[in-house]
């Protein structure tokens, strides 16, 4: 099975291109929309991470593919001195930017436009990097975790929300209808840019969740790998540390 798809296949620009455009086009609409399509509940995923790392009591932390911000502005409850948001799409950085220039939060959280595959900083530069539905937009998913692990620092910790596919057969029935038919539905009523929930959820279905994950943050060099599975196994939270 394939581990990364594009958003159109049938065009040839890369996927980081085209994910780029296609936040870019959805940015207006991306909160909306997730609050609908998780029914809310991916708030709660965001505060276990925040839970999670901050049982690290990092003092610098980077969240990558911060998107509209909301991840990030969560982190802000943790006693950290430098909190970095980093996206590759303008148009979802600026909607993150108002947000955390509405809860004046400009002096402890800097919002910036980069490439996860290629980060901006020197090696081990944070305490902690989380990502929160990032991961399986990323070209090269192996280059972008080697990048992480390059700008840890050493006990640093990996804290990763992503999709997951629900292992009980029944629950990955009912997942997949609405993923493949629901979830886009709601996308064309919603979005400007229907395809883009297709392809959200084409992508969330073949990303190697559980295990297959652990696993591959293993071969690059992570340690005390966990996953924890999330509502009925939607989604998962995992976490790693750098030796």
């Amino acid at each position: 099975m394939k581990q990364s798809i594009k958003p159109d296949e049938n065009k040839p620009e890369t996927k980081k291109t085209q994910v780029t455009h296609m936040f870019d086009g959805i940015s207006k609409s991306y909160d909306l929309l997730n609050r609908i399509i998780t029914l809310g509940i991916d708030v709660l995923w965001r505060k276990r991470v925040v839970k999670l790392l901050q049982k690290e009591q990092p003092k610098s932390i980077l969240d990558i593919a911060t998107g509209t911000g909301d991840l990030v502005l969560e982190l802000a409850k943790i006693n950290a001195d430098k909190i970095i948001g980093l996206d590759i799409s303008p148009g979802m950085l600026e909607i993150g930017k108002q947000k955390v220039k509405n809860k004046q939060l400009e002096d402890r959280i800097d919002m910036q436009l980069g490439d996860s595959e290629a980060l901006p900083f020197d090696k081990e530069t944070f305490d902690g990097v989380t990502i929160a539905f990032g991961v399986r937009n990323f070209e090269n998913l192996e280059l972008g975790l080697q990048e992480i692990f390059r700008v840890l620092k050493p006990n640093g910790a990996l804290v990763v929300l992503e999709t997951a596919v629900p292992q009980n057969r029944l629950l990955r029935s009912l997942y997949t209808l609405y993923t493949q038919k629901i979830m886009p539905f709601i996308g064309k009523l919603f979005s400007k840019d229907p395809s883009a929930y297709q392809y959200l959820s084409d992508s969330a279905a073949i990303f190697p969740c559980g295990e297959q994950f652990n696993n591959i943050l293993r071969k690059n060099g992570f340690i005390e790998v966990e996953d924890f599975p999330q509502t009925l196994g939607v989604s998962s939270i995992y976490f790693a540390r750098k030796p």
